[in-house]
């Protein structure tokens, strides 16, 4: 079955579909779908960057990020 055809089957049982349970399911699946493709490449920029900063010795030591945590928890 092709896409085409999938969401055009899809479209029709969604337009007869009454229970609203099963709509709210259908639409939190829909969702959960963009999120997860959204946040997978939001964390896969961040796992990018963090690679190139390590490589460019943008890095801080572990004394250099206690203090940093110290600040803001004193904030």
């Amino acid at each position: 079955m092709s896409t085409i055809a999938i969401k055009i089957e899809l479209k029709e049982l969604i337009e007869q579909e009454r229970d609203l349970s099963i709509l709210k399911a259908i639409k939190a699946l829909l969702k959960k779908t963009t999120l997860d493709t959204v946040l997978r490449e939001k964390l896969t920029r961040r796992a990018i960057k963090s690679e190139e900063d390590i490589k460019s010795g943008r890095v801080l030591s572990r004394a250099e990020v206690i203090r940093k945590t110290d600040k803001l928890i004193k904030k």
